[in-house]
């Protein structure tokens, strides 16, 4: 069984939700605090042993390939300054040469096709899919926890967490067949359901363990719902004979793409810290009494 050394991060969307902050900013580079939601999904999988960062890019998406390289002119400023915290911090961003690659989905056709589109980078071999704006804080590193079982349980995987029925048609929702600890054994996997015909309200979130397989099946570029080729498709395309499995995560997952849950994610963060939590709490409290 081959170690999963490489991931994907889809981050070709034009994040029309956030406008207009994304107009000229790629939705990828909001700040968490401040961090970039990028940075915090490249961290957890680097954490989990990824040793090759592969991104799938659009137009307009320049700041995200400048923010993991070095800049001179910060980095001079910072040591005139003998800031050396803030130096090694920034530093700490810069991966090893080579390990990071880049290349261009020119249309959006869908997270299917956003991954396809990296096929050449994979070749033949298992690799993880890591989307930005599914936010994980807390917990142990989900990556990490969905490679542990990976290699007890070789096959494609996904994260999941149970949903809201009523928002059921918003996700892939797994057709579960049972469960060992964290591990949800699944028959099935179904792209945005009608909540009356959903399997279940097991949702997959971003984060994936995928067989290279996959790309095999995306060459067909068949499109499922919303007009998309997608990759819960191809993933059920895949069954029985290759497994699927679901992993329940430990973390809290805040949905980024949208403005509550990315709100909330940035409360979450800020209160978790030490340097921010009292200052934070001790001005939302008036806020929150005068609702």
């Amino acid at each position: 069984m081959s170690r999963i050394r490489k991931a994907i991060f889809p981050v070709a969307g034009l994040g029309t939700r956030f406008l207009p902050a994304t107009k000229s900013m790629p939705k990828e580079m909001l700040p968490i605090v401040d961090k970039p939601l990028i940075q915090y999904a490249l961290e957890e999988a680097d954490a989990a042993g990824i040793e090759q960062f592969i991104f799938v890019t659009g137009r307009g998406k320049s700041a995200i390939e400048d923010h993991f390289d070095h800049s001179l002119e910060v980095e001079t400023l910072l040591r005139q300054r003998d800031q050396a915290g803030e130096l090694e911090n920034l530093r700490s961003i810069i991966l090893t040469p080579g390990s990071i690659s880049y290349t261009r989905q020119q249309e959006p056709l869908g997270l299917g096709h956003a991954v396809w589109c990296a096929r050449h980078h994979i070749q033949n071999e298992p690799f993880a899919v890591l989307l930005a704006d599914d936010f994980i804080h807390g917990g142990a590193n989900c990556l990490q926890e969905m490679i542990e079982a990976y290699e007890n349980r070789p096959g494609n995987m996904v994260a999941v967490m149970e949903v809201a029925r009523e928002n059921v048609s918003k996700y892939g929702i797994i057709d579960a067949n049972g469960e060992e600890g964290n591990l949800v054994l699944a028959k099935g996997v179904v792209e945005k359901p009608h909540p009356d015909a959903a399997p279940s309200n097991l949702a997959v979130i971003g984060r994936y363990i995928l067989e290279p397989g996959i790309f095999d099946v995306l060459s067909g570029q068949k499109k499922g719902a919303s007009g998309e080729i997608q990759l819960t498709d191809a993933i059920a395309h895949m069954l029985p004979e290759t497994p699927l499995h679901g992993v329940r995560f430990q973390g809290t997952r805040y949905d980024c793409g949208s403005k509550v849950g990315y709100l909330t994610a940035n409360m979450a963060v800020g209160l978790s810290r030490r340097d921010l939590k009292d200052a934070l709490a001790q001005n939302l409290a008036p806020l929150l009494k005068n609702m």
